[in-house]
């Protein structure tokens, strides 16, 4: 029993915490004050539950729970009658007021405000893992290879930012939405990515942010359906959540793309996202968005692993460096010639990447240097490549797939 109510309060918490912080940021303006009553509200909540039981809506709990420590703060610190208004003002309904866009969503608007183009690109990442992500100060710190306390300072400064720039907590007007479009696509995407990664790792919980991430998408989709790199963003999204189901096999070992069940793709995913990217590119203004999407619309409409467009792919990630020329896709793109012209003609391309000292730390260097090698029959070497991309890797999955890797070598 105590193990079911621990679960439902880390459910609630990776689930709920982002709306209920979102809610509380638009009713009391202040960003310490929500996160701290959401943080007053979920430790009551750890009190109460083992007695009163799970309650049908633990958002709807927690966001009254978190205002009305929110109340009960500003009404002990009142000082004149500003201040007691305030106070009043947060025992009224928590539900948000349409602004000029339109939208009718605290999340999305806590986006926006994350992204103001006044705040410095890391601090905006940073400021909306933690809000919207629920992680931590050292959680973030580890992502940006920072200490905890050089994170927390980051996340002060640009709270600190917001409140003396007195930057609204909206969604621009449809004459400002360019200007912060990319800054939210990408958090977006990154969102998506870290309940994406969850869902292949032992925190399932976390994988909610993904059905969250293109929730928003959706919106934002709503909000600028002229914009060919939202359409783009979108597509991704579902191309890859189409195959969430087959990441991870029935012991929790990763399961490649090429071994995957295909049958079990969600196929209303794959054609949503493959008409929206469609879409997308009739417009004839190319993004990386839409690049990534048209990579995953390669593999997801493939019938088989032999029939996917390895050379079509490549060109694909080519193009791609030329909007993002990172070595992430670089690599993504070597991985795409190895299995176009050869093992040894992706091998060249990942060593180069190596000899400029590009990646480190990133635990898929090694790995795919260890597959490339494998396939070459280079054995001593490929059981090195693969010790260090298993001496690297973050989640349990990933690790016992390289482990098997390595002992099918050994």
């Amino acid at each position: 029993m105590t193990t079911d109510l621990d679960t439902a309060i880390t459910h609630a918490f990776r689930e709920e915490s982002g709306q209920v912080i979102a809610t509380l940021i638009r009713v009391t303006g202040d960003w310490d004050l929500a996160e701290e009553c959401v943080q007053e509200a979920f430790a009551l909540a750890v009190r109460t539950w083992p007695r009163d039981g799970v309650p049908a809506k633990p958002g709807a709990w927690l966001t009254t729970a978190a205002r009305n420590r929110a109340t009960d703060r500003l009404r002990r610190k009142a000082v004149g009658a500003e201040k007691l208004r305030e106070a009043a003002e947060l025992t009224a309904s928590a539900e948000p007021e349409w602004d000029e866009s339109g939208v009718h969503d605290d999340r999305l608007r806590l986006i926006f405000t994350c992204c103001h183009p006044a705040l410095p690109l890391e601090g905006q990442v940073a400021l909306a893992l933690r809000t919207l992500a629920g992680l931590t100060t050292a959680e973030i710190a580890r992502a940006f290879l920072v200490s905890e306390t050089t994170m927390a300072q980051r996340l002060l400064r640009v709270k600190r930012k917001i409140r003396t720039a007195g930057i609204p907590y909206r969604v621009p007007p449809s004459e400002l939405l360019p200007e912060r479009t990319a800054a939210v696509l990408g958090m977006l995407y990154l969102l998506f990515n870290e309940g994406y990664s969850a869902s292949a790792g032992t925190d399932l919980l976390r994988a909610d942010l993904s059905a969250e991430a293109i929730r928003l998408a959706r919106i934002l989709t709503g909000l600028m359906p002229g914009e060919p790199e939202v359409l783009g963003l979108l597509a991704l999204l579902l191309l890859h959540d189409a195959r969430r189901a087959t990441r991870v096999g029935g012991e929790g070992t990763l399961v490649p793309l090429e071994e995957q069940d295909r049958g079990r793709w969600n196929t209303a995913e794959i054609t949503e996202g493959t008409e929206l990217l469609e879409s997308a590119l009739r417009r004839g203004v190319p993004g990386q968005y839409q690049i990534q999407a048209a990579i995953a619309a390669c593999h997801a409409t493939a019938p088989g692993p032999s029939d996917t467009d390895w050379a079509q792919i490549a060109a694909l990630y080519g193009e791609l460096l030329r909007f993002v020329p990172s070595p992430v896709v670089a690599l993504n793109r070597a991985v795409a010639v190895a299995m176009a012209e050869g093992p040894a003609a992706g091998l060249e391309l990942v060593d180069e990447l190596t000899a400029e000292g590009g990646l480190p730390g990133y635990h898929l260097l090694p790995a795919t240097r260890a597959d490339l090698l494998r396939r070459l029959g280079r054995f001593g070497e490929a059981a090195d490549a693969y010790r260090e991309a298993i001496a690297l890797t973050g989640t349990d999955a990933e690790r016992a797939y390289l482990s098997g890797k390595l002992a099918e070598i050994s």
